[in-house]
């Protein structure tokens, strides 16, 4: 279940000179269970990256366009009261398993274990109160070329129905590379299954600004793995070549989202697990997304096989985000990168068991440039 942990992807850059990073830290309000810090990071090229100890949330990311001008790339609000309120994960670490398993139910080692039923008959991203309901500890990470904050919490024996206390790190960096850097590791006392993620909602016009079906898309994957009308996997390993989830050539988001199939009409559009082609463990490329009138191009680095694919199609204009711009249907994707939904109950998928003595370790970059 573990990865090789990397943490740096241009090493090759490593012999230059420092350039300057910083990091601040800021009252961000108090939510019920106390105050809440936001810390901000901006490297030396004028990129910025906050995020707040509630839920371990990433409430604004800027990126370059062609014309060197910065635009904050992710949905979300101004301020906490949003935050506290329904929303779709906006930012968030989700956990103790992100994503969806199905029956709201799964075994180990012969035991079952019941959860909430918080997405129909299934569980979503943890139960009622996962992850990104909680409150995190940050520690500042100050290095030669990035700065970066340690967010960690310990999921308590059966929260939310799983078993073990799981402790956890998560830490964002961002370097002068105009690369996010996303870790990730735990460790727990009695077996229990750990698949942690984070859930950003990305459109490179500017969070807020129209949809996201001109952005070009592709991403480093023969198969992903469909799903049922519950939207959990059937077990199968598709290929992807003749159908909508073909982009192992770019092609706008658009170009199939509203297909005459089975999978994109279960999905309302796509909200799928994309298989990845790795050829070996670390981190490599996962996905490549370039966004027209702009020139901003996100490429995604993993060391997970899998990402979740989603399209907005659930937001409906009810949403009131940044700068009272509201965010309808379509209006950012995300690249959630996992191991697959329904593992635990998928014996024929990646584990996602994890057991005393061992550590799940696991790390994901955004990387920002322009064209």
């Amino acid at each position: 279940m573990s990865c090789q942990n990397t943490t740096s992807t241009n090493s090759d850059k490593s012999q230059e000179p420092a350039k300057e990073v910083t990091l601040s830290k800021a009252s961000y309000g108090v939510a019920p269970a106390g105050p809440v810090e936001q810390y901000t990071l901006t490297n030396a090229n004028g990129m910025t990256l906050k995020l707040i100890t509630y839920g371990g949330i990433i409430t604004e990311l800027t990126a370059p366009d062609r014309n060197g001008q910065y635009a904050d790339v992710v949905l979300g609000f101004d301020n906490l009261e949003g935050y506290l309120g329904t929303h779709p994960f906006f930012g968030a670490i989700v956990g103790r398993y992100g994503n969806r398993i199905g029956g709201a139910k799964f075994s180990l080692d012969g035991k079952e274990y019941s959860l909430a039923a918080n997405n129909g008959e299934n569980t979503l991203h943890g139960g009622n109160i996962g992850f990104d309901k909680k409150m995190w500890t940050a520690e500042e990470v100050r290095e030669e070329n990035r700065v970066g904050v340690s967010l960690s919490h310990t999921s308590a024996h059966m929260d939310e129905g799983f078993p073990g206390n799981l402790a956890m790190t998560v830490g964002y960096f961002l370097n002068n590379d105009n690369e996010l850097l996303i870790t990730y590791e735990a460790t727990t006392d009695q077996p229990t299954i750990c698949n942690l993620t984070n859930h950003s909602y990305f459109n490179l016009k500017g969070a807020g600004n129209g949809d996201i079906l001109d952005h070009v898309i592709s991403f480093k994957s023969s198969k992903y793995t469909p799903v049922d009308e519950q939207l959990i996997p059937t077990g199968e390993l598709a290929a992807t070549s003749g159908n909508p989830f073909d982009f192992s050539t770019p092609k706008p988001i658009g170009k199939a989202i509203d297909a005459d199939h089975p999978q994109i009409k279960f999905g309302l559009g796509y909200d799928h697990n994309i298989v990845l082609d790795k050829k070996a463990p670390g981190l490599s490329l996962a996905a490549t997304v370039y966004e027209p009138s702009t020139g901003r191009v996100m490429e995604m680095l993993t060391e997970e096989p899998g990402v979740q694919f989603y399209t907005g199609n659930f937001l409906d204009g009810t949403i009131t985000g940044k700068g009272g711009k509201t965010y309808p249907r379509r209006a950012a994707i995300c690249l959630e990168t996992q191991h697959f939904p329904d593992s635990p109950n998928q014996p024929d998928f990646p584990s996602t068991r994890l057991d005393p003595g061992e550590t799940y370790r696991t790390s994901t970059v955004y990387r920002f440039t322009s064209r």
